[in-house]
This record gives structure tokens, C-alpha cells and sequence, in this order.
């Protein structure tokens, strides 16, 4: 299954050829490069997650389409491996719908333990059909297995994980969303905890009621912070219905108390927020809402709000979906799935010394020269080198997709 977000993105932006792009002085031109084009064959196609980089600079990801599963057709787990003369080399590890009770659709970005296992969600199959959680693991000679760690079943538990990228902590336990199910019917957080023979237990720590606490957890990440605390987004729902910030909140008993520190409110357009958090080390929060907001926590418990970037439209970006990163100076990079020039771009956020941001767009993806178009839900992964990569879900050569790098 492909969903085309472009069909549910309605609002209209005004372009205007001045607002928020910034021309400074002294910026070099970021280059942008193809590192592999999807065929939608047994190499997968139409990559909905973001790729993750290893200790030898090898990326993996997961594609929704394609691959060479024997019950369909219906994604694939990949590598690229840089080569010495700057070319990269693509293997599929896994496909997907290898059996009639395996996960299909991998819709979530995939995250490592520190054993090298690789984590990650399916939006459908399973036992259920309401998607699944699976572990990858690297074999001796170079091949991977895959193992469904938990089945959803779409009933208390949750279903179709629509998870932007699960969060694992130092126990290696697991964290998550669901966009259905629960005690509501509007999606759950939980958490999977493996005991020592190997099997993995899931626990709603939060069912969304749709009122207050917010609901429709589409493409949501959560962050988690030093004293366990976890923050996250809902889309709707909230005081104004445009979508909260939620904490949750381990309690002594084992239970988690569920706390809305912001609630949007559509002023200055500002509503829906996706793609998960970014926390930084002095517990600030950034996320994007149709614009870039930031969260400051307060001594008191309380958050004060920031806008600090408003998109306005090609030639600058529209529609953010993916959660921001940021590099050890403090800048932001992040994508938008429209805008530029009509297919998306690739944005950092510099810090200034007045308290604003200045933006500075490092790629717009184009629809010629075999560049990709309309880059998802997915957020960026940064090398040591400050090289950006991502994917996009269509465009390339074969219209199927691509993985790109950006050099700021």
C-alpha cells in the first residue's frame, strides 16, 4: 500500500519570491547528490522512512513497495554501502510479505540497539493485519534475519503503528505510537519490553481519549529525556482541536501520567503538528506545526512557546513533516514535503544573536535531472562529516524514489 500524502494536503500557500529566504553573506552552496534510484522491483520503491548510518558509514532503511516477498509485493529492507570512488552499492537484506503472517508496508525508520539489532514497525499484516514491530538481525556472513517481535491485534493494544521511528531506551526497551486502537479507538503510546528469554511484552502506557490529551497519531517519534520522561505529539484533539505536546510521566506505581505542556491553537496558521520532537541538552523542545515552533521549559513546570520559523511557500518550503535533527553547533535541518519548487526541500535553521533564527534553504528538490520529489514523513540522519541524507517518495529515474545526500 502507497498513501500519496500530496492528496491530503489541501491548504494553499501564496508564493511570494521574498518572505524567509535569506541570502547571507559568506553561505556556501550546498550540493545535492543520488546515491541510489528505486525501481519498485525487488529493490523496493516509494520509501516512506529515512535511512540510519553505522559505525562504517553504511546506510540501511526500508522502502514500502517492492521487493521480492512471496505474498506480496509490499516493501523491502536495504543497504548502501559507500565505495572509494565515491559510488554506492545497494543490497536488499530483506523483503517483506515473506509469509502470509509477516508485517508489510514498513512505514517507520528503522533504530539500532547496541548490539546492532535493528527496530522498526509495519503499517499493515502481521497476524492481525493491523501491523507489526521487527527486530533485524545481522548474521556472520552478511545476511540479516527478520523476527515480529509483537503482532497489533487493533483492539486495546493499538494498530497501524504509523510510527515515524521507535525510541529505544538504555534497557533496550522499546517505544512507540499507534494511530488506531486503544481504549478509544484513537491510537496508543506503548512500550515493549524484552524479558530474558527473548520475548517481548507490550504495555499501553497512554490511550488517547480524543478530548484534552489529543488523538490521530500519525507519524509521531518520541523523545525521551534523562529522567525517563517521554514527549510526544498528537495531530488533533487538545483545548482548540489543532493538536497537542504531551509528556507522559513514569509514576512509582509502574503507571505513566499523561501531561499536555502546549496546545495549538491555528494562530498564525499554526496547527497539526508531525513528525515527532527534537530534544536538546538544555530539555528545549523543537518541533514543526505547518511552521517551526520551540518549546522552553519553565522552573515552574510550565512551557513558553516560540515560533521561529513561519514557511510561507515556493521558492521557500511548505508542509513540514519530519521531525527536525540538529548538529553539535545547535543548527536545525529539517525538510518540507512541498514548496520550493512545488516537490519539497531540504532547510537549515541557524541560531542568531538576537534571538531569532535565519533560514537557509540547502536544496529544492526539482521534477528533472532524475532528482527525487517529495520527501515524506522521514527525518534527515547527519555523518560525522555534517553530510545530510534522507529519501525521497517518489521522483528519481524510475519515478519510484530515491536516497539523496546534501552536502551544507
Amino acid at each position: 500500500m502507497h498513501i500519496n500524502l500530496g492528496r491530503t494536503l489541501s491548504k494553499t500557500f501564496i508564493a511570494t519570491a521574498i518572505a524567509l529566504i535569506l541570502t547571507i553573506p559568506g553561505w556556501a552552496q550546498a550540493t545535492e547528490k543520488i546515491l541510489y534510484n528505486f525501481t519498485d522491483a525487488g529493490d523496493g520503491g516509494y520509501p516512506q522512512s529515512g535511512v540510519v548510518i553505522d559505525s562504517k558509514g553504511n546506510l540501511y532503511g526500508t522502502a514500502s513497495g517492492g521487493g521480492t516477498g512471496s505474498i506480496c509485493h509490499c516493501g523491502a529492507f536495504f543497504e548502501l554501502s559507500p565505495g572509494a570512488n565515491g559510488t554506492w552499492t545497494q543490497t536488499t537484506l530483506y523483503s517483506f510479505g515473506s509469509n502470509p503472517s509477516d508485517g508489510t508496508d514498513p512505514y517507520g525508520s528503522l533504530v539500532f540497539d547496541l548490539k546492532g539489532n535493528l527496530y522498526g514497525t509495519t503499517l499493515n499484516g502481521g497476524t492481525y493485519g493491523q501491523g507489526t514491530v521487527f527486530e533485524l538481525s545481522p548474521g556472520s556472513n552478511g545476511t540479516w534475519a527478520e523476527k515480529i517481535i509483537y503482532n497489533f491485534s487493533g483492539g486495546a493494544d493499538g494498530g497501524d503503528p504509523y510510527s515515524s521511528r521507535l525510541t529505544i531506551d538504555g534497557a533496550g526497551n522499546l517505544y512507540g505510537t499507534t494511530n488506531f486502537g486503544g481504549a478509544y479507538g484513537l491510537g496508543v503510546v506503548f512500550e515493549l519490553v524484552v524479558v530474558p528469554n527473548s520475548t517481548w511484552t507490550e504495555k499501553v502506557l497512554h490511550p488517547f481519549t480524543g478530548n484534552q490529551d489529543g488523538s490521530t497519531l500519525y507519524n509521531v517519534s518520541l523523545v525521551l529525556d534523562g529522567a525517563g520522561n517521554l514527549y510526544g505529539i498528537a495531530r488533533q484533539g487538545g483545548a482548540h482541536d489543532y493538536g497537542v505536546v504531551f509528556a507522559l510521566v513514569p509514576m512509582s506505581d509502574g503507571t505513566w501520567s499523561e501531561k499536555v505542556i502546549y496546545s495549538f491553537t491555528a494562530a498564525g496558521g499554526e496547527a497539526a503538528p508531525t513528525g515527532g520532537l527534537l530534544l536538546d541538552a538544555l530539555g528545549n523542545l523543537y518541533g514543526v506545526a505547518e511552521d517551526v515552533f520551540q518549546l522552553i521549559p519553565g522552573s515552574d513546570g510550565t512551557w513558553t512557546h516560540k515560533t521561529l520559523l513561519t514557511f510561507s511557500g515556493p521558492p521557500d518550503g511548505a508542509y513540514p513533516l519530519a521531525a527536525l535533527i540538529s548538529d553539535k553547533a545547535g543548527n536545525l535541518y529539517g525538510t518540507t514535503y512541498q514548496g520550493g519548487t512545488h516537490y519539497g526541500t531540504v532547510f537549515e535553521l541557524l541560531p542568531a544573536a538576537n534571538g531569532k533564527w535565519n533560514e537557509k534553504i540547502l536544496h529544492r528538490f526539482t521534477d528533472s535531472a532524475g532528482d527525487g520529489k517529495l520527501p515524506s514523513t522521514v527525518s534527515l540522519t547527519m555523518d560525522a562529516s555534517g553530510n545530510l541524507y534522507g529519501t525521497t517518495e517518489t521522483g528519481g529515474t524510475s519515478n519510484s524514489g530515491v536516497v539523496f545526500e546534501v552536502t551544507p
